[in-house]
């Protein structure tokens, strides 16, 4: 696997934020929900998340810069150990904290290593559950591990909500349901979805960590969409009744004479859902003019005319007196 910085495309000692922003541009680009049936995104997409799995994460980052664990996420043996034992008693020589018992002497300077009042029961003890098998075995009866994986969603899948199949780190395949209104950075529960347990104890849980993914035609602020609506020069002048997107459909909106732009309309109830009761947030459509497609000379006659009775000086709060 590659390194997760060149993988990302970012230096290695850019910002958490610099990481983000590249993976947020480049997980757009090759979502396999923006690429359907190109196999060349698809997998490009799957190493940008494992990249991202690593450096995205702070912790983690900070571990992969040490050399504590590789590209995959996996820890290093060596630095397995040196961990394990670096806070141990420093009159021993690579020994875990021991316990004694009353009456049973110090080896720890008697010739056997040094690994001093060594018992192995006291360490498995502490590490596992266990239970006698039989005379001379033993088994360890452990839960599952979690696992944890992160989900590039549309901002649309986010505010309405989906279903989406996804691999985990194990590759199993793993049916995901998206509550409507998740939020960017918020990570789901699938309680029993992580690694099995042993000796018939409970698997463990998965964590799904979502990232929304930035819209082309809409910006979430809180529980409120905010998006942009062009009109004509006309619509703005004489009011009119046009098709807006909202985020589940587009819907007329009525343009009131005389609009002008960057007049800002409000369309309740058009927002993202939240609360267990469905309430949701309400929708922010800013006008913007467009200048006429295609003008000539009639329409440029016309403004000259007018504006000789109507002098117009758009540069007039922002002039120097």
């Amino acid at each position: 696997m590659a390194d997760p910085y060149q993988t990302i495309g970012v230096a290695r000692d850019a910002s958490q934020d610099d990481i983000r922003k590249a993976y947020r541009k480049l997980a757009k680009e090759t979502h396999p929900d923006l690429n359907p049936g190109n196999a060349e995104a698809e997998k490009r997409f799957k190493d940008i998340s494992s990249a991202y799995d690593i450096i995205g994460d702070a912790d983690k980052r900070k571990r992969f810069d040490a050399g504590e664990i590789d590209e995959t996420g996996a820890e290093k043996p060596e630095r397995h150990y040196y961990r394990e034992y670096a806070e141990a008693n420093p009159n021993t020589r690579y020994s875990h904290r021991t316990r004694r018992e009353p009456g049973r002497e110090n080896r720890e300077n008697n010739g056997d290593g040094g690994y001093g009042d060594f018992d192995a029961d006291d360490l498995f003890s502490d590490l596992f559950r266990g239970r006698r098998a039989g005379a001379g075995q033993q088994t360890f009866r452990m839960p599952g591990g979690d696992v944890q994986y992160r989900l590039a969603v549309d901002l649309l899948d986010a505010a309405n909500g989906a279903k989406k199949t996804v691999q985990m780190p194990d590759g199993r395949t793993l049916d995901i349901s998206i509550p409507a209104g998740v939020r960017d950075g918020q990570t789901l529960r699938l309680k029993g979805q992580g690694l099995p347990g042993s000796e018939g104890m409970p698997p463990g849980d998965a964590y799904v960590e979502i990232d929304v993914l930035p819209n082309d035609q809409f910006r979430r602020e809180d529980n409120d969409i905010h998006s942009v609506l062009p009109i004509s020069l006309g619509e703005a002048l004489n009011g009119a009744t046009v098709r807006a997107p909202t985020v589940d459909g587009a819907v007329d909106v009525k343009i009131p004479k005389r609009a002008r732009d960057g007049m800002k309309m409000r369309l309740r109830g058009k927002g993202v859902k939240h609360g267990s009761a469905g309430t949701r947030g309400d929708q922010y459509v800013e006008l913007k003019i467009a200048p006429p497609e295609n003008p000539d000379d009639e329409l440029a006659n016309f403004m000259a005319a007018w504006e000789t009775k109507h002098p117009q000086n758009p540069r007039k709060q922002g002039a120097k007196s």
